[in-house]
């Protein structure tokens, strides 16, 4: 979704508020796609700060469908995205903008809510997801959820600094 932003980046002090539906239905990361299970509107608030110059204030609530990294059980995890971005008229030099790179959700005067949406997301994603604190994880060797109990694996885990000595005394040799 574009939304045309040439009224407060040509009138200085304007300020619009706004509340735009999320289309999103998951959200990929290049390694991992999560599902979305609840969102709220995006609820905006555009502000003309110098004439070509407009603060984004923007705040929404999303639930994403995760997998536990110990377990693998799925996992409901809400974020609340409250963010402010700067952005640049078109027209502006870029001596003016401090970051080009910044501007990738802006197409001309049309802000992208799909690219700002994504960006927001990636960087306020969790980067471990626990279905609890004390998530024990998966036996290495059968698989088991070590939450619903032992497994009865041997998790003996040998000093590899003792296995010379360990290979000594299995051959049978003098010392």
């Amino acid at each position: 979704m574009l939304i045309n932003l040439t009224d407060v980046l040509t009138s200085e002090g304007k300020m619009e508020k706004m509340q735009v539906p999320i289309e999103m239905t998951s959200f990929s990361n290049g390694l991992s796609e999560y599902r979305i299970v609840e969102k709220s509107p995006l609820d905006f608030t555009f502000t003309c700060i110098e004439r070509g110059k407009a603060e984004i204030h923007g705040k929404a609530s999303l639930v994403l469908q995760m997998e536990c990294d110990r377990c693998l059980k799925e996992v409901k995890k809400k974020m609340e995205l409250d963010f402010f971005r700067e952005v640049f008229a078109p027209d502006k030099t870029t001596e003016d903008t401090e970051e080009e790179d910044d501007q990738i959700f802006m197409e001309g005067y049309q802000l992208n809510v799909e690219d700002l949406l994504y960006s927001e997301i990636l960087l306020n994603l969790p980067t471990k997801v626990l279905c609890r604190e004390d998530c024990k994880g998966i036996c290495r060797q059968c698989g088991k959820d070590l939450n619903e109990g032992e497994c009865g694996c041997d998790t003996f885990v040998p000093d590899p600094r003792m296995a010379v000595i360990k290979d000594i005394f299995n051959e049978d040799k003098e010392v």
